[in-house]
């Protein structure tokens, strides 16, 4: 009953990892290629962390 209450560990890096694109995408829109590439970085490794806990689960 009370995981009712518990964030959804998924939906949080699901949240993250779309922040991380759009915020690249922004990045590169505005001709930053240096930071959308650091952010397309850290958007991978979250991206891994959500392939990796859906595999576990």
């Amino acid at each position: 009953m009370f995981n009712l209450f518990k964030a959804d560990p998924q939906k949080k890096l699901q949240k993250a990892y779309e922040d991380k694109l759009s915020e690249a995408m922004k990045a590169q829109r505005n001709g930053d290629i240096r930071a959308y590439s650091a952010l397309q970085e850290e958007a991978e490794a979250i991206y891994a962390q959500l392939e990796e806990l859906n595999k576990s689960s």
